[in-house]
């Protein structure tokens, strides 16, 4: 399958543009982790939250995607396999917290969800500008591209549920997006973890022959 702007789904990360791009989008990723997750809290936005998480995530699998550039098939396979697992997991905690939410009284803040899911998207609108150049690849670069998309999806996702909740004065719009967004997670997790396998039965098809 051919890649964006040359690159393919045999392009291993190996290239210092793309290295520099990946530091990038981890300190941007971090740090609208803390402030996602501070404002989340405030205003007691599921969806907010599950945002937050899915930052934490992209941000733990940027780095673990830098580490291992370079390193063997089964070793990026295997990692990648790792990332989906954790994609995995975090999709099952936000659709349990998610359901938690639906029996705790309060409405969240829709002004606090609507100001902080546009800074969130703009954040992650500019890591998909910095990593589109690079989003077709192996396992492991492949499951960078899919958190940023991730991201920019779920972030435009809470600005839709702070007019829901702003309109309705309920919490369930925000419940739903947060719903969403765990299908989100999943469905991510099964792509990654599918092409991991791929490419390690191909790793021990090429070392038995």
């Amino acid at each position: 399958m051919s890649g964006c702007c040359g690159h393919d789904s045999n392009f291993e990360g190996v290239s210092a543009d793309y290295k520099r791009r990946l530091w990038a989008v981890i300190i941007i990723n971090a740090g609208m982790f803390i402030v996602e997750m501070i404002a989340g809290q405030m205003a007691k936005s599921q969806a907010l939250q599950a945002d937050a998480l899915d930052f934490f995530g992209d941000a733990v699998t940027y780095g673990i995607s830098l580490a291992v550039i370079g390193a063997s098939l089964k070793t990026r396979t295997a990692t990648a396999m790792l990332k989906g697992f954790s994609l995995f997991l975090m999709g099952v905690w936000v659709f349990s917290s998610t359901l938690y939410q639906v029996f705790v009284i309060g409405v969240p803040k829709a002004e606090v969800m609507g100001i902080i899911g546009f800074a969130a998207l703009c954040a992650n609108m500019l890591s998909v500008m910095l990593l589109v150049k690079y989003k077709d690849g192996d396992a492991n670069v492949r499951s960078v591209w899919l958190c940023s998309r991730n991201d920019a999806i779920g972030n435009v996702a809470v600005m839709i549920a702070a007019v829901g909740v702003w309109g309705t004065a309920t919490a369930w719009p925000d419940l739903v997006v947060a719903g969403i967004m765990a299908a989100l997670f999943l469905s991510s997790a099964y792509q990654i973890m599918r092409q991991s396998i791929k490419e390690w039965n191909h790793a021990e098809n090429s070392a038995a022959a």
